[in-house]
């Protein structure tokens, strides 16, 4: 029988149930999640704060705390680490995660491009780079430092983009991922009403950055106005008219548009009352995940691009197509526990889109940190003790 070509491995695997996706609802069940702690981190009532927040930091460092004791740690924490894929919302996060815990620490952010010479900038305490390998160099970093790494520290490591799907390698596949789920729930509602070509012409021109003070980057809000306006009920020029003179700015504007529309006209749209009602619902009550079906589409088509190639796929179409663990991470993310380093998983993704509902787990569908994938990067440096090289570093 032939080797792998690949190792297989799960985030789970230097995680554990340490993850918390956007709900902050901790996987782990004997952490206190946002249904309980949130008057003790500042709220005035209960919301989901999103992760450039500080009422997220907030929500994060409690989870933190409450971790450290539950590992029988006696040390509190003292130091951070922090592990993601963009300088905005990972570097926003890192230093509200700083200024709430007062800790001293470093952030890390790669997007890989081999294209361009490797390239690090140091920023703000960021460490900013167009190379995953660079990990092992951050490391030595920030010892070089004076920042220990022991039992006294913790590395908040962000899934999306970096521990899987790693950006500027692989975070590809984790679009095709979404695109698919949008695509699906929008065939389903409309059935043989359905137009690819529409759909695909509406999604590729909103989901750019022109259009982000409308959908405010929200694949949820992307996904509502593809279907409203490849079903009818807003016209796409109308839309990108309306767009472009201010007169409608943003998703509020729109989806009451569209309630109105839709109230109007009782003798149409049925295939998209149940769809608008729920985003409508939702929405109105201030649900930063208003398209949960839309969502629960994207958590099967996520789950379909793990570790579905056979291992002799070109690597190139392998890191198109399918969703890989990023074998920098989960090399430095072992290392760091060796040490003693509390490894905590942090995920913007809406927990419909990352966690199977019971009929699925009974099926035998993962969470998306259990699940199994193929471990693809650069050699760091930083072997793991008792396990094999996961990857030839003349790949890259």
């Amino acid at each position: 029988m032939t080797e792998n070509r690949f190792p297989r491995a799960t985030l789970a695997d230097f995680l554990g149930d340490f993850v918390v996706y956007r709900n902050l609802e901790p996987a782990d069940n004997r952490l206190r999640g946002l249904k309980q702690v949130w008057p003790e981190i500042g709220l005035e009532s209960y919301r989901i704060p999103r992760k450039a927040e500080a009422r997220y930091a907030n929500a994060i460092l409690h989870f933190l705390q409450q971790a450290q004791a539950l590992r029988g740690e006696a040390r509190p924490l003292e130091r951070l680490l922090y592990i993601g894929d963009t300088r905005l919302l990972d570097g926003t996060a890192y230093r509200n995660l700083r200024a709430a815990s007062g800790w001293p620490g470093w952030g890390f952010i790669a997007n890989e491009d081999t294209t361009a010479a490797p390239s690090v900038e140091i920023e703000n305490g960021l460490y900013l780079t167009n190379r995953w390998a660079d990990l092992a160099a951050f490391l030595d970093f920030v010892q070089a430092q004076g920042l220990p790494l022991d039992e006294a520290t913790v590395a908040v490591i962000d899934l999306d983009k970096t521990a899987l799907g790693a950006r500027g390698r692989n975070h590809r596949a984790v679009d095709a991922a979404r695109v698919d789920g949008v695509r699906r729930t929008v065939e389903e509602v409309l059935g043989a009403d359905f137009d690819q070509a529409a759909f695909r012409s509406v999604y590729d021109e909103l989901n750019q950055p022109l259009y982000h003070p409308f959908t405010a980057d929200n694949q949820d809000v992307l996904a509502y106005v593809c279907l409203m306006v490849v079903g009818g009920v807003y016209d796409y020029a109308r839309l990108l008219l309306d767009i472009a003179e201010g007169n409608m700015s943003t998703f509020e504007h729109f989806v009451e548009a569209c309630q109105k529309t839709v109230s109007e006209r009782s003798d149409g749209f049925a295939a998209l009352r149940s769809v608008h009602a729920e985003v409508y619902g939702n929405f109105r009550r201030g649900d930063p995940t208003p398209f949960k079906s839309f969502r629960r589409q994207e958590y099967l088509t996520t789950i379909g691009r793990m570790d579905f190639l056979p291992d002799g796929t070109e690597l190139g179409l392998l890191l198109r197509e399918e969703i890989t663990l990023t074998g920098e991470v989960r090399e430095a993310a072992c290392w760091l526990q060796e040490r003693g380093v509390l490894c905590f998983g942090v995920s913007d993704k809406p927990d419909e889109a990352s966690l199977p509902t019971p009929a699925q787990a009974e099926a035998g569908y993962p969470a998306l940190h259990w699940a199994q994938m193929k471990v693809v990067g650069k050699a760091t440096g930083l072997p793991p003790r008792g396990s094999r090289p996961y990857s030839d570093p003349k790949r890259f």
